[in-house]
C-alpha cells in the first residue's frame, strides 16, 4: 500500500499548476518545495522524546496544504484544530493530542493566547507573520511506512467532547486514489476545497484525491454561498466535494438563467439533502454523488441507480441495522400508502458494519471510545437507521435524535426531511424539548429562505396535507432564525437548540392547545409553561 508522502514526491519537479487561492498560483514544483523547507524546518526543531505532533489552527490557506504535505514526509502526525472551539476545550484538544507544535496565523492569536498548551514559543508558528522564511531543503530523507499515524482528525463534536480519530499514511493514500478513480479525476482537472482543512471531509473527499490525481487544488478560506459559482468559474473548478448542508446554502442564492455556464462536472460529498441533490445538478449542469459514511472509516453507503427515494443505498458489505438492546437486527420497515414508517419503533436501530472493525483506526488515547464503537468485531456508527424489504438502507439520525412523544418512539431525520418540504424553508433541525408530565414534545427550528416570513396558519395547513407525517411528529414549537447554530462543517449543533429549548432570543411560536394552530409565544406563556414543570416537580428537566 502506497503513502502520503509517495504521492508527494511523485509531484516534485511537476510544472503545471498545483495550488491557486485567491490571485496567487503555485505549480505542484514550487508546493513540493514549500513542503520540504517546512518538513526540514520541523526535524531540526521537534524534540524527540515527545510525539511528533504538529497541530494546525489554519482557514483554508495555502500554507494548510505545505504543512500537510510537509507532515507525510517527514513522518510527523497532523492534527487538525477546530477554530470555533474556545478556551478550555481548544486547550483540551490540543493537549489531549499531545501537539508539540503549533501552526496558525494572526488572526486565531486570541484564541490561544493565555492557554497552557505545553508548546514552548519556539514551536508556535505563525505563518502571516514568518512568510516563507525557511531555510532551503531536498525532501528529507526518512522512511514512512503506510501503517504509520499521520492525522488525528477531531469528530464534530456536536454532542459530547470531541473524539479524535486517527488516519494512517496508508489509509488517506488509499482512500485518495479510490475517490479519483470513482471520478476518474487527472492532472486537468480542478478540485474546489471549501470545506474546512481541519475535517475529514475536506483532506479524504477533497485533497487527497487531488493530490492522487496530480490535479490542481483551488482553495477557499472558509465556504461562502455567495462566492461559490464566482470562485468556480475564476478557478476553472471541475470537481467540488461538500459535507452537511452547502448545497442547500448555494441552492438558497438567487437563481440566475446562466447559473450552468460552468466548468463543474462532478460533485460529491455526503449528509446533503436528496431533493437538493437533484436541484443543485440540474442548476448547475453537474453531477452531484451524495453518500454516507464516517470519519472513523468502518461504514460507507452509497445511493445505486433505483434507490427509493429518501435511502441513503444498498445495504452492502455487512452493513445492517441492529437493535443495541437486544443484539439482534432490526425487522425491515413497513409504510403504507402515503410512505409513512408504520413500524418505527421495531424497524429503527443503530447503523452497524458487521466486516467494518478492519477499517476503523482508533481514537487517540481514548480506549472507552474505541470500545463503545467496535464490540464482538462488529463496528457500530453511533447512527440510527432503518432498511426496507429490499434492503435500502435509510438514515434516521444521531444517537440522540431519538424523541418519545405519548409512548411513541421516533427519529428526527424522517421529520427534519418533511419540513424541508415546506418551500419557505431552507434548513429545518427536529430535536426533542421536554414535556411537563413525561417524555418529550417536538420542537423544530427552522432558517427560512430571504425574505419570507413564517405564516403559522399556512405552516399548520402545510402539516396537515403530508401525509407521510406520522400522528406524534408535528412540532409543538416552532423557532424561526435567520442561522441556525452550525459547526465548520455545516452540521447543525442541536445540544445548543436543546439547551435553550423554547426559552431564546428568537421568536417562537407554538401549539398551546391540541388544535393544530399556531400561535406566537409570549413571556407570559413560557412563565406558565415553567410554572407547570415546577408543579410537577420537573423544573430540573429545564436546566439540562
Amino acid at each position: 500500500m502506497g503513502t502520503v508522502a509517495d504521492l508527494v514526491r511523485a509531484l516534485a519537479g511537476v510544472d503545471r499548476a498545483g495550488l491557486l487561492f485567491e490571485d496567487q498560483r503555485w505549480t505542484h514544483a514550487e508546493v513540493v518545495d514549500a513542503a520540504a523547507r517546512r518538513a526540514g524546518w520541523l526535524l531540526e526543531h521537534r524534540d524527540r522524546e515527545r510525539p511528533f505532533h504538529v497541530g494546525v489552527l489554519l482557514e483554508n490557506v495555502p500554507e494548510f496544504p505545505m504543512w500537510l504535505m510537509a507532515a507525510a514526509v517527514s513522518g510527523a502526525v497532523v492534527v487538525g484544530i477546530n477554530p470555533t472551539r474556545r478556551g478550555a476545550e481548544l486547550a483540551r484538544d490540543i493537549t489531549h493530542t499531545d501537539c508539540q507544535f503549533l501552526v496558525t496565523e494572526t488572526a486565531y492569536l486570541p484564541l490561544v493566547d493565555g492557554l497552557d498548551l505545553g508548546i514552548e514559543a519556539a514551536r508556535r508558528i505563525v505563518t502571516d507573520e514568518r512568510g516563507d522564511a525557511y531555510p532551503a531543503a531536498a525532501l528529507p530523507d526518512v522512511e514512512v511506512q503506510s501503517d504509520d499515524l499521520y492525522l488525528l482528525l477531531f469528530t464534530s463534536g456536536t454532542t459530547g467532547a470531541p473524539k479524535a480519530v486517527r488516519c494512517t499514511q496508508g489509509r488517506l493514500a488509499y482512500i485518495g486514489g479510490r475517490v479519483r478513480d470513482m471520478f476518474q479525476l487527472g492532472p486537468d482537472d480542478v478540485c474546489y476545497l471549501a470545506m474546512p482543512m481541519f475535517h475529514s471531509n475536506a483532506l479524504m473527499a477533497g485533497w487527497a484525491p487531488s493530490l492522487a490525481a496530480g490535479a490542481t487544488s483551488a482553495l477557499r478560506r472558509r465556504f461562502t454561498a455567495s462566492g461559490f459559482l464566482p470562485d468556480v468559474r475564476r478557478f476553472g473548478a471541475t470537481f467540488f466535494n461538500y459535507v452537511g448542508k452547502p448545497l442547500t446554502y448555494v441552492l438558497a442564492t438567487p437563481e440566475r438563467p446562466d447559473d450552468a455556464d460552468n466548468p463543474l462536472r462532478q460533485v460529491f460529498g455526503n449528509e446533503g439533502d436528496e431533493r437538493d441533490v437533484a436541484r443543485f445538478g440540474e442548476r448547475f449542469g453537474c453531477t452531484v454523488f451524495d453518500s454516507y459514511g464516517s470519519t472513523e472509516g468502518g461504514a460507507a453507503v452509497s445511493r445505486v441507480p433505483g434507490t427509493p427515494k429518501g435511502a441513503l443505498g444498498p445495504a452492502v458489505d455487512g452493513i445492517c441495522i441492529i437493535d443495541a438492546e437486544t443484539g439482534e437486527e432490526c425487522p425491515p420497515a413497513r409504510f403504507d400508502e402515503a410512505g409513512r414508517l408504520l413500524n418505527a419503533e421495531e424497524a429503527i436501530g443503530e447503523i452497524v458494519n458487521r466486516l467494518g472493525a478492519a477499517g476503523f483506526e482508533g481514537y487517540w488515547n481514548n480506549d472507552e471510545a474505541d470500545r463503545a464503537r467496535v464490540r464482538d468485531g462488529v463496528y457500530w456508527t453511533g447512527d440510527l437507521g432503518y432498511r426496507d424489504a429490499d434492503g435500502f438502507v435509510y438514515f434516521a439520525g444521531r444517537d440522540h435524535d431519538w424523541l418519545r412523544v405519548d409512548g411513541e418512539n421516533f427519529a428526527a431525520a424522517p421529520v427534519e426531511r418533511i419540513l424541508g418540504r415546506h418551500p419557505d424553508v431552507v434548513l429545518a433541525a427536529v430535536y426533542a424539548v421536554p414535556d411537563p408530565d413525561v417524555g418529550d414534545r417536538v420542537m423544530a427550528a427552522m432558517q427560512l429562505r430571504a425574505g419570507a416570513s413564517f405564516d403559522p396558519d399556512g405552516f399548520a395547513a402545510f402539516l396537515a396535507a403530508q401525509a407521510d407525517l406520522g400522528t406524534k411528529w408535528a412540532p409543538r414549537f416552532v423557532r424561526v432564525t435567520p442561522e441556525l447554530p452550525i459547526t465548520q462543517t455545516s452540521k447543525v449543533l442541536k445540544r445548543e437548540l436543546r439547551r435553550e429549548h423554547w426559552e431564546c432570543a428568537e421568536p417562537v411560536w407554538w401549539q398551546a392547545d391540541k388544535d393544530g394552530r399556531y400561535t406566537r409565544m409570549t413571556p407570559a406563556d413560557t412563565a406558565t409553561l415553567r410554572a407547570q414543570f415546577e408543579a410537577r416537580g420537573r423544573g430540573h428537566v429545564l436546566t439540562v
